[in-house]
């Protein structure tokens, strides 16, 4: 005899009633049928907002404390000799690269969906050459720089929010890596590809955080 099987709404809040009159964009963040048992997908990439969400407390946390410190202490913010961060033409390059790679990644994971697998690997490529040119270009900023870690306010803030973002970015460029070897396994994302899509929010959520720090660091003179 055949049971018909009762899936239990297992989210904590009701998201089907309202969950219509949300943007396409938004829906894809919210489990769907009010988080059944089989929307693994769905309650997947809901819980990874969630921890999205705590890494922004982080980086709150971070860019208030810059501010309040460049308000409480502009008399004597640069120590003498010192100069702020430049907005040199390497930085304008490195920012411009890294926000264009979210309109990479976007079209790649769009691609997985549709199963055109070889799209996904080309656009995926380019996205993890795209972050390690960030990563690299970094680098060779942090060594033209007159200040340290230990110079000031300036050295330890600084050094702190890019430094911290990088290893973001260093993280972001390791799981595209892992996917992209994993496009390789057959049938590997037959079932479905949430690592994509996370990484693809992940990726997304890296470059909406350097607008901040960008505008902090660079564009904030006074």
């Amino acid at each position: 005899m055949n049971r018909r099987t009762i899936y239990i709404d297992e989210s904590p809040i009701r998201f089907e009633k309202w969950r219509k009159y949300l943007p396409t964009w938004l829906k894809r963040f919210l489990p769907s049928s009010g988080g059944k048992a089989e929307d693994h997908h769905g309650k997947a990439i809901f819980g990874f907002v969630v921890f999205l969400l705590s890494e922004s407390i982080i980086f709150l946390s971070f860019i208030f404390t810059y501010i309040a410190l460049r308000l409480t202490h502009s008399g004597n913010w640069l120590p003498p000799g010192i100069s702020s961060p430049e907005l040199s033409t390497l930085v304008i390059v490195n920012s411009v690269v890294l926000l264009s790679s979210s309109f990479v990644i976007q079209p790649a994971e769009n691609a997985l969906q549709r199963g055109r697998l070889n799209k996904f690997r080309w656009l995926w490529l380019i996205t993890i050459c795209m972050g390690t040119f960030f990563l690299i270009s970094q680098g060779i900023e942090w060594s033209k720089l007159d200040f340290g870690l230990s110079t000031g306010l300036v050295g330890s803030t600084f050094y702190l929010l890019t430094g911290f973002h990088g290893l973001h970015v260093l993280a972001g460029v390791i799981l595209q890596v892992i996917m992209l070897i994993r496009s390789f396994i057959p049938g590997n994302y037959d079932k479905g590809h949430f690592g994509a899509s996370a990484t693809t929010l992940f990726w997304h959520f890296v470059d909406i955080v350097w607008v901040f720090l960008f505008s902090l660091l660079y564009l904030w003179t006074a």
